[in-house]
């Protein structure tokens, strides 16, 4: 018997791409998979339901609709709510320890947590206290990962990916404007190289987790598969689609009055000074096979909408 099968895990967040992800992977290696949903009729959900996740209808406002969903669960995963908006009314954070909270309250065994690379280095960054950068998106993170740590749960696990190669695919209308026309728009420099990884990867390591609680058991894992340039993504995908794809590079004072975002822009001076430099060779212990940025573009090229 598969004894991942004798395994109940909760999974947040399942409509979304590391939710979905995780999910789905959970699924593929014979876990039982409950979703937290607010809406089962959306898409994702109806899928995962088909491939044989049960469904809760829930909400991380909701205390009684959470300690409902944990019933007789083994593992938590945890994906937070994250943006601006979120972080702004302190959303992000109440939710997170709100699912903490009922995880502990209901005796869940093991907690799955994903933040975000660099978060323990915060206070390095330059100009860090001058309110230079969104702040409260680091602080709120790392007040979420002790949270985990320190909650007393029997096994924990915290995965900290760099960014997502789903940027240029699900999330690609926001984060890159004027993709459709072929262009990268960005305020990142030409010689930066900024850390990738595919959702599925992360999932790997999620479901990696529930499989042997013990080998990931108090660890905090930052997560890349691969350090690359806009130049060398926007050649992937030419080469792959087989449409023109250029990389524009803007000033900071030039991406603002083309009317980026300020947290956009001051996303892409981090890039450009910071980073999130993960030590992807120490990935390999784990034995994990990481996605390269080609295999994405070539698994995905129908989803790149250039034209």
């Amino acid at each position: 018997m598969n004894e991942n099968s004798q395994k109940l895990v909760l999974v947040t967040g399942a409509t979304g791409i590391q939710g979905g992800a995780v999910a789905d992977e959970a699924l593929k290696q014979g876990f039982k998979v409950r979703i937290l949903v607010r809406n089962k009729a959306k898409a994702k959900a109806q899928e995962l339901i088909k491939k044989g996740a049960k469904v809760v209808i829930g909400d991380f406002d909701d205390p009684v609709s959470l300690d409902n969903a944990m019933q007789d669960v083994d593992a938590v995963f945890s994906v937070p709510i994250s943006g601006v908006d979120t972080v702004r009314n302190d959303r992000e954070r109440k939710q997170s320890l709100a699912l903490i909270h009922s995880a502990v309250k209901n005796s869940v065994e093991q907690f799955v947590h994903t933040s975000v690379a660099a978060t323990s280095r915060y206070k390095e960054f330059p100009k860090w206290g001058t309110g230079y950068w969104f702040e409260k998106y680091w602080t709120d993170k790392w007040d979420i990962e002790e949270a985990v740590r320190s909650a007393g749960f029997a096994e924990w696990t915290i995965l900290k990916p760099a960014a997502m190669m789903e940027n240029f695919t699900e999330k690609v209308e926001s984060m890159y404007p004027r993709f459709k026309q072929g262009e990268i728009r960005t305020a990142v420099l030409a010689d930066t190289r900024i850390d990738h990884i595919a959702m599925t990867d992360v999932a790997k390591f999620v479901v990696a987790a529930f499989a042997d609680p013990k080998m990931f058991n108090h660890q905090s894992i930052e997560l890349a598969a691969e350090s690359l340039s806009y130049s060398e993504i926007a050649a992937t995908i030419s080469a792959v689609t087989g449409k023109t794809l250029k990389v524009v590079t803007l000033s900071p004072d030039e991406a603002l009055a083309e009317g980026m975002h300020i947290y956009s822009v001051r996303g892409d001076e981090w890039n450009n000074t910071v980073g999130y430099n993960v030590n992807i060779d120490l990935l390999k212990s784990y034995d994990i096979k990481l996605t390269s940025f080609k295999e994405f573009a070539e698994k995905n090229k129908k989803q790149f909408k250039i034209g």
